[in-house]
């Protein structure tokens, strides 16, 4: 249940849209609706540019101490994470992700904003800088400005979290952009602000289309974009703040490679594998969508994988015992159905799964699938499916596995399959790709930093790193020390 759905965030209030347009919001298990929301029109991103901007410029946000800053923020992560089972069910409900994994996703977001508000007491915004002049410097860290942050809809509350929780604690103001297909989330993190008593214009929350959107990338008075989402979209919307040189933040696409060596364990490798294709459906961005693996082993990682999908309970998400949903919407069914279909007609072989499952007669729903003998120049080993649909690459040595790993313009995540931390290592190092794991994905990527190399995107999100993006860097030289650091 949506509260205020008839309604938008801008400017600390709950406000009527400017037209009466809304967004139809279809549950994917069972294709009926689940709620309707405002329309943001281009009128109504002013408005709420407006607001941040103001808020920025007089509001005096941008200069309250980061202290103070951390008990908004802190007070958003706690009322958010008192909401886990809402804020999941209705995410399942938008989305397709079954429940549990939704409500450890949903209580993992909820404490990034505690991680960000701790930062208050550790990151040096005010760096002192010795000079050889002999002078007094200062390194110092301002926020970026008005930021604007655009959300997809696969994953919304852990994406809103790190973009909105830095942001805040930077002392940037923000105009948070939902996704017409998943905007419950941003609505949760609405009414948080509102309920911690957020000053007005700092947090600013609205769903909006593809125009309306543009138009909040194309604004002037917003200084930053930060965007995960398509690498299509991630392109256009660095066309335009590249017009303006405003700043930007891109995570984007990828098709990421599972390097699995010769020591690897392939019960291991099957169980890994089998739970990162069903997880969220596929529609994960950093998903190991590749496996790569010598070639007189693919056969038995083939019978391995596909002994696990086959056992895996699709069906509606919010049931006890389901281990994957739907896909979110029915074109992304399709889309996914297409890229089945060029893997049986460019030659893989497909090994289980390539349809929809045969007990479900509605929904969105497409069976886990698992190719093998797939080779690097077919389209579903090159384009983000994002969907349950795995493929196995055979390779002749460990340096081709890395060459077959690195041919792709993407560069999201990876992994190296093998027991020696040594091996992993040297493989990690030679793979063109943001993160690499041990032996599958690791959740930890986002306690150090996220993003991607090549056609992934720009710049990191997560831990300390994802802080750096908000901020502006100034150096200023004295001839002597300020009254507060004398």
């Amino acid at each position: 249940m949506i509260e205020n759905s008839d309604k938008l965030y801008i400017d600390g209030k709950w406000v009527a849209p400017s037209s009466d347009a809304m967004f139809r919001v279809i549950t994917p298990s069972t294709e009926v609706l689940f709620a309707e929301v405002a329309e943001a029109l281009e009128a109504d991103v002013a408005s709420a540019v407006t607001a941040a901007r103001r808020a920025f410029d007089r509001g005096g946000w941008a200069s309250t101490s980061p202290a103070e800053r951390a008990g908004y923020v802190r007070a958003i992560g706690d009322i958010l994470m008192a909401q886990t089972p809402a804020i999941a069910r209705d995410w399942s409900n938008e989305m397709g992700i079954i429940l549990p994994a939704a409500e450890g996703v949903s209580a993992w977001a909820a404490s990034a904003y505690h991680f960000y508000a701790s930062l208050a007491d550790s990151f040096e915004f005010e760096k002192v800088m010795p000079l050889q002049s002999g002078n007094f410097g200062l390194l110092v860290r301002e926020p970026v400005g008005v930021v604007a942050a655009i959300i997809p809809w696969n994953a919304p509350p852990l994406l809103i979290a790190y973009k909105v929780a830095p942001a805040l604690m930077a002392g940037c103001t923000v105009i948070l952009k939902a996704s017409p297909e998943a905007p419950s989330a941003a609505y949760a993190v609405a009414a948080a602000a509102h309920a911690a008593g957020l000053p007005p214009g700092v947090l600013n929350v609205l769903t909006a289309d593809r125009a309306a959107s543009e138009t909040l990338v194309r604004n002037p008075a917003v200084d930053k974009v930060t965007f995960t989402g398509s690498s299509a979209a991630g392109k256009r919307i660095a066309s335009i703040c590249g017009e303006r040189i405003a700043r930007c933040t891109l995570e984007l696409g990828g098709k990421s490679a599972a390097v699995v060596l010769d020591d690897a364990d392939l019960d291991l490798v099957a169980d890994v594998m089998a739970g990162n294709t069903t997880l969220m459906t596929g529609q994960v961005c950093a998903s190991l969508t590749r496996v790569i693996i010598s070639r007189d082993r693919q056969r038995d990682l083939a019978d391995a994988i596909a002994a696990r999908l086959g056992q895996v309970v699709v069906g509606d998400p919010l049931e006890q015992g389901t281990q994957m949903g739907p896909l979110a919407m029915s074109r992304q069914r399709d889309r996914v159905e297409q890229y089945i279909a060029a893997g049986r007609n460019e030659g893989a072989t497909l090994v289980c799964g390539g349809g929809r499952p045969a007990h479900i007669d509605n929904g969105f729903f497409v069976a886990p699938t698992l190719f093998s003998d797939v080779t690097s120049n077919m389209t579903i080993a090159r384009e983000e499916i994002f969907g349950p649909v795995l493929s196995i690459i055979p390779a002749d040595s460990e340096a081709a596995m890395v060459d077959i790993a690195n041919d792709t313009e993407f560069g999201l995540s990876g992994s190296v399959f093998t027991s020696d931390a040594d091996r992993a290592y040297r493989v990690a190092r030679g793979m063109r790709t943001g993160t690499v794991g041990q032996n599958g994905d690791a959740l930890d990527f986002f306690n150090i930093a996220f993003g991607g190399f090549k056609q992934s995107g720009i710049g990191r999100e997560g831990g300390v790193e994802g802080l750096m993006p908000f901020l502006e860097t100034k150096s200023v030289v004295l001839r002597s020390a300020p009254a507060h650091l004398a």
